[in-house]
């Protein structure tokens, strides 16, 4: 009988959980929105040339809105939680270009500062709560340090992305390489060893934003560069458009696993 409840306590938990499960898919659909959110912010920034302040300012009204949507909400949504995640890239990649090359403090000094700010908003969120969550977001103050945690982690990975493509030249295509084999040693760990999941999971989300951004730089940066050119907009379209396609399809498939037998 306590077998029974707890398994349906945890069915219920999973149900009410408003972050979706993390898969194999999650993950691509995460690559993508750090991909667009590298391609979008840099859209605005410089093919729009609005410059690094003003757009980071816009898309901090978009995380904004989308975020009090999102809070707001009492079940998951999956458009909107990707929504939300695609406004923290574009925040991300606008502000660590701002404190790179607008405050001039570099690719190092800004990925020290950025890393250090995912540390302590860690730190805080497991002294607050005792715990970090990843999976089972089911109350206010675990969704707000979720995607605060989320919100300075893609600002450091575009940091840690352009400093691994740029100052040690290794140029894009090779710097996806490098992250894409990083990430490999995470999923490893995951499997083979003992780490906490916790630990593995914001590892793993860290590492996928500096691949985004590297993919999305190889897709748009002039080919003297080391880019194929593509041009920013219609790469931000073309990637959002596989991101709503995988959405749906994974979407659809939850909720066939949900229905009651």
């Amino acid at each position: 009988m306590r077998i029974a409840e707890r398994t349906q306590d945890s069915s219920q938990a999973v149900l009410l959980s408003k972050v979706p499960e993390v898969t194999l898919a999650f993950w691509i659909i995460k690559i993508c929105a750090t991909t667009v959110g590298e391609t979008g912010g840099d859209a605005l920034s410089m093919t729009l040339n609005l410059g690094y302040a003003v757009s980071t300012l816009i898309f901090l009204g978009f995380f904004a809105v989308t975020l009090a949507f999102q809070v707001g909400t009492k079940r998951f949504h999956a458009f909107l939680y990707w929504a939300v995640v695609v406004a923290t890239t574009t925040v991300g990649t606008t502000t660590s270009d701002y404190f790179d090359r607008t405050l001039k403090l570099g690719y190092v000094k800004s990925s020290i500062i950025e890393f250090c700010a995912v540390l302590v908003v860690l730190a805080i969120w497991h002294f607050s709560t005792g715990r970090i969550e990843f999976e089972h977001i089911t109350n206010r103050r675990n969704e707000i340090f979720y995607w605060v945690t989320i919100l300075v982690s893609n600002t450091l990975g575009t940091a840690l992305g352009d400093f691994v493509a740029t100052t040690t030249g290794l140029g894009f295509d090779r710097g996806a390489l490098v992250f894409g084999g990083l990430l490999a040693l995470v999923a490893a760990a995951h499997f083979f060893t003992n780490v906490p999941k916790s630990m593995v999971f914001w590892a793993a989300y860290v590492l996928t934003r500096p691949l985004g951004a590297t993919l999305g730089d190889a897709l748009t940066k002039p080919h003297a560069n080391g880019g194929l050119e593509l041009g920013r907009i219609v790469s931000s379209l073309a990637i959002a458009a596989v991101m709503i396609v995988l959405i749906i399809v994974t979407s659809r498939r939850s909720a066939i696993v949900r229905e009651p037998a």
